[in-house]
């Protein structure tokens, strides 16, 4: 049963689902459940537990009944996809080889813990994404 788990609506879905696809695997271990480059939904899991959805924005609007925001609207961050990594160098530049576009580069946050190195970027929709090793 999947308790919890991201589900991002995206505009674009065979970049965020290319982007995802590619990083998924080799950060957290992910592998691709169901779905497909044409969308309009795809997921990737960790064992039997799902670790990220994608679902097209124009689909979830037309079920909802109401319009899609904009595709070029520009991303209001009211959250985020935290991944835990075993190096954030390694996976910020996994991240920027497959499209995400950086924000802030790797970094040590003793602030945030005393071991806490962290980076920050946007996949191809531009939802926030922070990378962390503690």
């Amino acid at each position: 049963m999947d308790a919890l788990h991201p589900r991002l609506l995206v505009a674009d879905f065979a970049a965020c689902f290319a982007f995802y696809d590619a990083v998924l695997p080799p950060l957290l271990g992910a592998h691709l459940a169901k779905g497909t480059t044409q969308g309009p939904y795809a997921n990737w899991d960790l064992g039997d537990q799902a670790v990220l959805v994608l679902f097209d924005r124009a689909a979830m609007a037309a079920t909802l009944g109401t319009a899609p925001a904009p595709a070029d609207a520009a991303p209001v961050d009211t959250g985020m996809f935290v991944c835990r990594v075993a190096d954030v160098d390694a996976a910020y530049a996994l991240c920027l080889a497959h499209g995400g576009t950086p924000v802030l580069p790797p970094t040590d946050r003793p602030e945030w813990g005393p071991t806490l190195r962290s980076a920050h970027l946007r996949d191809p929709q531009g939802t926030l994404i922070e990378l962390q090793s503690y």
